[in-house]
């Protein structure tokens, strides 16, 4: 096993990517998808046409198509390409970024801001109370058509230090690291395919917005406002969390909330007067057994993640607080149970509970005959890989756009095990086709994914 030392530099393939310039959208091979297995320039009316008007799959009959040659160019371009997005996974591991901890969080956003720059991208950083998040766009070739929006975060759950008893190493064809799989080298990758179309000469087919927020482990508190401010109009929502470990894009999520729940007691001599206090330990501790009953239904799962209180083993308690992680299947199961802990009472006399909602995000469902995740097996099939989905316990801020109907996969990131777990790991072999997957989904023209009023 080695470790990895890591200079921050980007992503720098040949070609265009090395300038920082955007090329002019015919200056190479134009990626469209067609039902007859043929290709046109895009901004003509032949098939890349047919597929925006939702033409190119029916019923997954048809798979998008490509100018003879075109998928191992972009195979062998990104194989290329692996190695530099390996080498930027390890320098974005390198640059701790805990959640709360904004001067490092705003080091790393300046260094993805010079990435991603590098691609052609237009950047804002949007400053917040948890640091600054930003908002990047990408022209298209066809300006007029509704923009993908991509979403990812560049906080982890890991705190500063981590790097010195666990650096970034590679052995066994892993590479493994704080933060790597959640979701660094999500970001990574999605700056090689921006290099990738940049070296061939061409633009998204239509505009693309990133939004990276600087708190998304905690539920996106602040950075939340930035995604909901560009969902209105999207055609499709992509995240870049890892996908399940065997490879599977995630096609549904739960909602997910944090609450802190405080109880106020009455602090007193534990000795001589403990009659006279009232724990909010004990309180806390009964609250905690109530609440686990209260929210054992089916659909809902509770994760006591953090609990303080009291100051002294000889003072009674005068405060306590726990920090309640919940999942919920259904938008139904969410509002209950939040309703539930929202008229908690206090189990004694002189305590007093309140509980409130730190972060909240609603269930994703799962969509029928999902016509996007058609479309992304289609385009990994014509690469090559074989790719499918499934509903994620966790959330993200895909849940956002899922939960409004719009069209969204997450999990299009690098692929690994062992999220917010030591051991957290990603597959080196599966950069390239992850490389490859995301700049032809970028380039292709989108099938019709919603039904037209």
């Amino acid at each position: 096993m080695k470790a990895v030392a890591a200079k921050p530099s980007g992503v720098k393939p040949g070609g265009p990517a090395e300038t920082g310039t955007q090329p002019a959208a015919t200056a190479g091979p134009t990626l469209t998808a067609g039902p007859t297995g043929t290709t046109g320039p895009a901004g003509t009316a032949g098939p890349g046409r047919a597929a925006e008007a939702g033409t190119a799959e029916s019923g997954g009959q048809n798979s998008p198509a490509a100018l003879p040659g075109l998928p191992s160019t972009l195979n062998s371009r990104a194989r290329t390409l692996a190695g530099a997005v390996q080498r930027r996974c390890a320098e974005l591991v390198a640059m701790e970024s805990p959640t709360g901890d904004v001067p490092r969080l705003n080091l790393l956003a300046e260094e993805l801001t010079a990435g991603f720059r590098a691609t052609g991208a237009q950047v804002r950083r949007e400053s917040g109370v948890a640091g600054d998040h930003l908002v990047l766009e990408w022209a298209g070739q066809e300006e007029n058509l509704p923009h993908v929006l991509v979403v990812g975060h560049h906080d982890t759950v890991w705190p500063v230090g981590t790097l010195a008893d666990w650096p970034v190493q590679e052995a066994d064809g892993l590479l493994s690291g704080p933060g790597i799989l959640d979701m660094k080298a999500g970001l990574a990758l999605l700056e090689g395919a921006f290099a990738l179309l940049a070296d061939l000469g061409q633009r998204p087919h239509r505009p693309v917005r990133l939004v990276v927020v600087a708190d998304e482990e905690v539920g996106s508190p602040d950075g939340r406002r930035l995604v909901e401010r560009q969902l209105p109009g999207a055609a499709a929502v992509l995240g870049l969390e890892p996908p399940h470990p065997d490879g599977r894009v995630k096609t549904a999520r739960r909602g997910s909330t944090r609450v802190l729940l405080t109880v106020t007691g009455r602090e007193a001599h534990a000795g001589n007067d403990a009659g006279q206090g009232t724990s909010a330990v004990d309180e806390l501790v009964d609250q905690l057994v109530a609440v686990r009953g209260l929210v054992g239904q089916p659909g809902t799962e509770l994760n006591a993640g953090r609990i303080s209180g009291g100051s002294r083993a000889n003072v009674v308690a005068g405060r306590a607080e726990a920090e309640l992680g919940l999942r919920f299947a259904t938008a139904e199961a969410q509002s209950r149970t939040l309703d539930t802990l929202a008229q908690l009472t206090a189990l004694r006399p002189g305590a007093r509970v309140r509980t409130e909602v730190l972060s909240s995000r609603p269930a994703w469902p799962e969509r029928t005959g999902d016509p996007l995740l058609r479309h992304v097996r289609s385009l990994a099939a014509v690469l090559g890989q074989q790719l499918d989905g499934a509903p994620a316990g966790g959330a993200g801020d895909t849940n956002l756009a899922g939960a409004r109907g719009l069209p969204t996969l997450d999990g299009l990131g690098a692929v690994g095990a062992g999220s917010h777990a030591r051991g957290e790991r990603i597959e080196i072999a599966q950069l390239a086709p992850r490389i490859a997957l995301l700049a032809a989904l970028l380039a292709v023209p989108l099938p019709r994914l919603r039904d037209r009023p």
